[in-house]
C-alpha cells in the first residue's frame, strides 16, 4: 500500500489523502480502524471521513459498497491497481488525534490511514506533499525530500501497516529538536509550539531517567525514540504511547520549565517511555495482536496502565530526578484520588478495566467504576512491597517486570492474567492470592494493604480535614468556573446527597444571597447551620435544605510522611526501595 498525503487549503482542516492499493481480487476490502492502541475505547475515525471514492489505474469509477460503518468493499474484477481517495477531516488537536493548521501537519495514521486487511503485513510508502521549509518529527524512516511542482514530497517507510499506524508525526517549519544518546539508544526530543525549552536541564534529566529503565529492564527493544510534544497555550496533559515515539501535548506552554508544571511534564514523559516496555512489547493475550476493528477487551489495565503509572514517578525518585518531596507529593495526588473516588466499592480494577470501553475516559454514570491508572499504580506499589517484604529486598516489582519482557515479549509470547499472577508469587515465594481475590478482582477500599505496603517502608498515612467547608461538612465538590458552582461529585449517604443534591447541579445562591465566586466563604460563614441553596437542575430551578451532621465529616486531605520512630529495617527497606537514605 501505497499512501499520498496533501491538503489545500488548510484552514477548512480536511487532509486529502489517496491510497494505491495492489490488487490480487474480484472485489478489494478497505477498512478504518475503529480505535487506537494506547486508548481503550471505541474512536470511530471513519466518522472524520468525507468524499469516500474508488478508480482503477486508469481513472475510471469503480463500484463500491459499506459493509460495516468503517469497511468498504470494491469491485476490482480486470483491475490492476485500486485507488482510494477521501478527505479526513482533522481539527482536533490532543496526543492521539490527528489536525493541521497553517502552523503543522499533525498526523496519527491509526486515525486516518485506511488499510487493506491482507496487506497489512507488507511494507508502506507514505508520500506527503509539503510546503517549503517544512521538516518532519517521526520515527519512521525518511528519504531526502524532493522537489515537486509547488510542493516539496517527503517520502516516508514502514515495514508493515502496523509501524505505520504506530509511528504519529508531526510536519512543521518550526519544529526544535535535540538529541541525546543512552548507551545504545538515540533518543530524539522534539517540540512543536510556542516554548522556549531549557534543552541543558531536560537533556540532563531525560538521560537520567531513561537510563534507569533501560537499565532496569535490561535492554531496550528499539534503538531509537522519539518524544514528540505538542506544546500548547492552555492547560492540558495528555500523552500516548508507541513503540519507538509518544506524542505528549502538554500546555500551557510559557510556563512549562517552572517547578511543578516541569516535574508533571518529567512525570509523564517518564511514563510513556515506560510503555515502550509495558504494553507496546509486553502485550496481554487479548492484544496481540491488535484487532483495530473492534473493542480489544482486557481486564489487564491494571498492570499495563497502572503498573507504568507506578513506575512513571518511581523511577524518577529512584533516579534521582524527582526529590522525595517530588515523589511524595505525586503519591499522595494518588492517594487522594482513590479515596475520593466511591467508585472503589462498585467495580473493582480488572473489572473497570475491562470496562474502559464503555466510558472508561469520562466520568459516566458517578461512582460506577475506578481509574485503571490510579487503582493500578496503587496495586502495582502493594505488589512491590509485599515481594520485597518476603524475600528480603531480594526482589522486587522490577523482576515480575523483566521476566515478562525477557520470557515472555522477547519470546515473541503475550501474557495472561494468571501468567502476571504468577510470576508475581514465582519471585516473592509466597501465595498473593488474597491480593488478587480482595482488592483486584473485587471493588475494595485500599486502605489496609496501603497502610502495610507504606509501613514496610517506614512510611504512614494521614489526613487533615478539607479547607474547603462545603466538602468537609456537606461531603460534595464543586467545580468555581468564571463565577459559577457546578456539583461535581457528592458522597453517598452525606447531608448534600440526602438534600437532594445532584452531580451537574448547578447552585445559584445560598440562603438568597447570590453567589459570585464566593460559595465556599458564604458555607464558612454559615457554618454547621442549616441552609437553603438555590439549584438549576436540566434547566428546572429548585430548592434544597442541607443541614451537616454533628460529627461526620468528608474528603479529608491525605499527606505521606516518614514514620519518626521508624525501625532500622524500616529504613533499610526504604533505602532499598528507593536508593535514598530514610
Amino acid at each position: 500500500m501505497k499512501y499520498i498525503v496533501s491538503y489545500s487549503p488548510h484552514h477548512q482542516h480536511f487532509i486529502d489523502i489517496e491510497i494505491v492499493i495492489r490488487v490480487s481480487s474480484a472485489q478489494t476490502q478497505v477498512q478504518c480502524p475503529a480505535w487506537r492502541p494506547g486508548r481503550y475505547e471505541i474512536g470511530n475515525f471513519s466518522g472524520n471521513v468525507r468524499s469516500w471514492r474508488a478508480m482503477n489505474e486508469k481513472g475510471e469509477a469503480l463500484k463500491f459498497h459499506k459493509v460495516t460503518k468503517d469497511l468498504w468493499q470494491v469491485e476490482t474484477a480486470n483491475c490492476k491497481e485500486l485507488h482510494v481517495f477521501y478527505n479526513y477531516y482533522a481539527a482536533d488537536l490532543n496526543a492521539g488525534s490527528t489536525y493541521l493548521d497553517d502552523r503543522q501537519l499533525y498526523m496519527n495514521p491509526v486515525n486516518c490511514c485506511m488499510y487493506v486487511p491482507d496487506l497489512r503485513h507488507e511494507p508502506v510508502i507514505m508520500e506527503m506533499l509539503l510546503p517549503e521549509g517544512y521538516r518532519i518529527a517521526s520515527s519512521m524512516r525518511m528519504g531526502v525530500p524532493e522537489k515537486a511542482e509547488t510542493h516539496y514530497k517527503h517520502t516516508l517507510t514502514a515495514d508493515t501497516y502496523d509501524e505505520l499506524a504506530d509511528s504519529p508525526l508531526i510536519a512543521s517549519p518550526s519544529l526544535q529538536m535535540e538529541t541525546i544518546q543512552v548507551d545504545k539508544l538515540k533518543v530524539n526530543i522534539w517540540f512543536q509550539g510556542e516554548i522556549k525549552p531549557d534543552w541543558a536541564k531536560i537533556k540532563s534529566d531525560f538521560f537520567v531517567f531513561i537510563r534507569e529503565q533501560i537499565q532496569m529492564m535490561g535492554g531496550c527493544p528499539v534503538d531509537e525514540y522519539h518524544f514528540i510534544y505538542q506544546a500548547l497555550p492552555y492547560k492540558f496533559h495528555h500523552g500516548v504511547e508507541h513503540l519507538s515515539s509518544t506524542v505528549i501535548a502538554v500546555g500551557p506552554c510559557y510556563n512549562l520549565m517552572k517547578y511543578d508544571p516541569f516535574n508533571n511534564f518529567l512525570g509523564v514523559s517518564c511514563h510513556e517511555l515506560f510503555h515502550c516496555w509495558n504494553i507496546k512489547t509486553i502485550r496481554p493475550v487479548e492484544m496481540f495482536p491488535y484487532d483495530y476493528t473492534k473493542e480489544n477487551y482486557s481486564r489487564l489495565g491494571y498492570v499495563y496502565e497502572g503498573v507504568t503509572d507506578y513506575y512513571g514517578d518511581y523511577l524518577l525518585l529512584r533516579s534521582g530526578v524527582f526529590t522525595e518531596f517530588d515523589y511524595l507529593k505525586a503519591v499522595q495526588q494518588q492517594i487522594q484520588k482513590h479515596f475520593d473516588n466511591y467508585g472503589r466499592y462498585n467495580l473493582g480494577v480488572a473489572d473497570s478495566s475491562f470496562d474502559t470501553w464503555l466510558d472508561g475516559y469520562v466520568s459516566g454514570a458517578p461512582y460506577r467504576k475506578v481509574s485503571i491508572y490510579t487503582e493500578g499504580a496503587l496495586l502495582a506499589f502493594i505488589v512491590d512491597t509485599f515481594i520485597r517484604s518476603h524475600t528480603q529486598n531480594a526482589k522486587s516489582l522490577d523482576d515480575v517486570m523483566r521476566t515478562l519482557y525477557h520470557d515472555y515479549a522477547m519470546q515473541g509470547k503475550p501474557y495472561s492474567e494468571a501468567d502476571y499472577w504468577n510470576i508475581i508469587e514465582k519471585v516473592a515465594g509466597q501465595s498473593c492470592q488474597y491480593i488478587f481475590d480482595n482488592y483486584v478482582n473485587k471493588a475494595a477500599d485500599l486502605d489496609t494493604p496501603l497502610d502495610e505496603a507504606l509501613l514496610y517502608i517506614g512510611l504512614m498515612m494521614q489526613t487533615s480535614p478539607s479547607k474547603k467547608h462545603y466538602e468537609r461538612y456537606y461531603g460534595m465538590k464543586v467545580v468555581e468556573e468564571d463565577g459559577r458552582h457546578k456539583v461535581a461529585a457528592v458522597v453517598p449517604g452525606s447531608p448534600a446527597e440526602l438534600a437532594g443534591i445532584c452531580v451537574n447541579d448547578e447552585i445559584h445562591s445560598i440562603n438568597g444571597h447570590a453567589l459570585k465566586g464566593n460559595f465556599n466563604d458564604w458555607c464558612a460563614y454559615y457554618g454547621k447551620e442549616q441552609v437553603k441553596l438555590s439549584l438549576i437542575s436540566q434547566s428546572f430551578r429548585r430548592y434544597v435544605d442541607v443541614k451537616p451532621f454533628e460529627e461526620k465529616e468528608y474528603f479529608p486531605s491525605f499527606f505521606v510522611v516518614k514514620k519518626k520512630d521508624a525501625t532500622p529495617e524500616q529504613k533499610e527497606a526504604y533505602r532499598a526501595w528507593c536508593h535514598h537514605m530514610f
